[in-house]
């Protein structure tokens, strides 16, 4: 059983930054990728961005790209979401996710999921 533990939410004004880890324990760690969600209040759960573990392809949703960077460190099974240029609209719980295959978009195609870790963007 693999276990994520996600860190560095936080309130940031709009135009900041934070950096998000998620660091993976327990278990055989060899995911097909890893994924970052968020889900904001009142609203479903929304795919972020994920990276293929191996080949380090990278995807993103619309509303992030070219302001969120996700980034992976093999040797330390953890999994980084560098967010930029902050919007109110990108407060929300944020959780890393461990996919065993391809369909990385996708919510269900994900094992584990970490216990979140917030982030409020103040206007």
């Amino acid at each position: 059983q693999v276990q994520l533990v996600e860190s560095g939410g936080g309130l940031v004004q709009a135009g900041g930054s934070l950096r998000l880890s998620c660091a993976a324990s327990g278990g055989t760690f060899n995911p097909y990728g890893m994924g970052w969600f968020r889900q904001a209040p009142g609203k479903e759960r929304e795919f972020v961005s994920a990276i293929t573990w191996s080949g380090g392809n990278t995807y993103y949703s619309d509303s992030v790209k070219g302001r969120f960077t996700i980034s992976r460190d093999n040797a330390k099974n953890l999994v980084f979401l560098q967010m930029t240029s902050l919007k109110p609209e990108d407060t929300a719980v944020y959780y890393c996710a461990y996919a065993r295959m391809t369909g990385l978009i996708a919510a269900e195609r994900y094992h584990y999921w970490g216990q979140g870790t917030r982030v409020t963007v103040s206007s």
